[in-house]
């Protein structure tokens, strides 16, 4: 009999089921199902219905997100070689493209970028916030972040990350470069995808 069962829960099940020692007879009369059909569902012969899965999980104690760990192992990955990263450049910050890591609901998108802010320059908006949070590392140089109405001084090794709702502002208050790692929630989505 072929198999197309797109979603192989039922190894885990089995493997959880056999552990706690616990018959098949039992889980599906706790479950209010016939004990063929939690024997098919191990097998992967037959794909559960969301309610049935969800009722199995609960009378096995398996945490979803175990049961959901293979799937996780496929997501993307996004490898951005140094020799091939895009950079946005302005008169007075140049944005170089780290990765970007999507997400379906952009709920946990992250985009990560090396920022150069020239001397006496400064990125960000003293008017309006954004949705989302950042993090920031400062590489080298000297730097405010102006957020709100607080200053935070900045110096090579210090990070700092806030809520992005609040407007804030990156200064280089130093004699050179100022460049720091900084990472956003959900991305701003500064370099168009090719």
């Amino acid at each position: 009999m072929k198999n197309d069962v797109k979603y192989n829960f039922g190894d885990i099940l089995r493997s959880v089921r056999e552990r706690r020692g616990v018959t098949l007879k039992s889980v599906a009369e706790k479950a209010g199902v016939s004990e063929s059909l939690v024997s098919q569902i191990e097998r992967n012969r037959v794909s559960p219905s969301i309610d049935t899965l969800l009722t199995l999980t609960d009378i096995l104690e398996i945490d979803l997100d175990y049961l959901f760990r293979f799937r996780k192992q496929n997501k993307v990955v996004d490898l951005v070689r140094k020799s091939e990263r895009s950079s946005i450049t302005t008169p007075q910050v140049t944005y170089s493209r780290l990765s970007v890591l999507p997400d379906q609901s952009e709920e946990h998108s992250i985009e990560a970028f090396l920022m150069d802010i020239n001397t006496g320059a400064e990125q960000g908006s003293q008017e309006y916030g954004h949705v989302g949070k950042e993090f920031g590392y400062i590489l080298e140089g000297q730097g405010q972040l102006l957020y709100g109405t607080e200053i935070y001084e900045l110096g090579e090794g210090d990070s700092i990350a806030f809520a992005s709702d609040i407007p804030h502002i990156l200064k280089n208050t130093g004699n050179t470069i100022l460049r720091a790692l900084w990472v956003i929630t959900p991305p701003r989505k500064l370099f168009v995808e090719k």
